[in-house]
């Protein structure tokens, strides 16, 4: 059974891409990485996956789709980041009413830093796909007052991404992904 958390590796033509996407696969690393530090080993597989080709119609997601689609039932969920990786707010959520739930009492866990919100719809190209076909799917929902000051420009660079903003969406990451990997049972479909 797996668990994916996923960015995109490809950028539009200009800029570095840090922002777009480089933070969203930054931050799915980090989130495998700290689990993996902490000597955690969850019940289910953490997959990361970077996609290629999203900026050219998601060639890369339908790619894996199709490769991976025939074991569709032990995909638990899909998370995707690809809006930034600004202060977060809270998780976009794609899934059942049960499984919504569940969602909601993992996010308590990070009241701490003040990121608890579960909104309507998981947003991203690459998991539409499993989305589509039940798979529950969460994106990060993070501050986007800046975003499009930055998105598909020249002034997508490494200078756009704050070190403490991009720790507080890995800590959001790692914790929704290793908590719903380590429940007992798979989210409910």
């Amino acid at each position: 059974q797996i668990v994916l958390v996923s960015g995109h590796l490809d950028s539009w033509d200009v800029g570095q891409g840090a922002m777009d996407d480089g933070g969203g696969a930054f931050i799915s690393w980090e989130a495998l990485s700290l689990i993996k530090d902490l000597g955690l080993r969850p019940k289910r597989t953490l997959r990361l996956v970077l996609w290629t080709a999203e900026e050219q119609g998601g060639i890369g997601a339908e790619q894996y789709y199709q490769l991976h689609k025939e074991n569709i039932s032990n995909f638990d969920i899909v998370m995707e980041s690809d809006e930034g990786t600004f202060k977060p707010a809270g998780l976009g959520f794609t899934g059942n009413a049960k499984a919504r739930d569940i969602v909601r009492e993992i996010m308590t866990l990070l009241q701490p830093i003040n990121v608890t919100d579960v909104y309507d719809n998981a947003d991203g190209i690459d998991i539409d796909y499993w989305m589509r076909d039940g798979v529950p799917g969460a994106s990060l929902r993070d501050d986007l007052s800046k975003y499009f000051w930055f998105h598909h420009s020249q002034g997508d660079m490494m200078t756009v991404q704050d070190p403490n903003q991009m720790n507080l969406c890995a800590a959001v990451w790692t914790v929704v992904s290793y908590v719903i990997a380590d429940m007992e049972e798979m989210l409910p479909r």
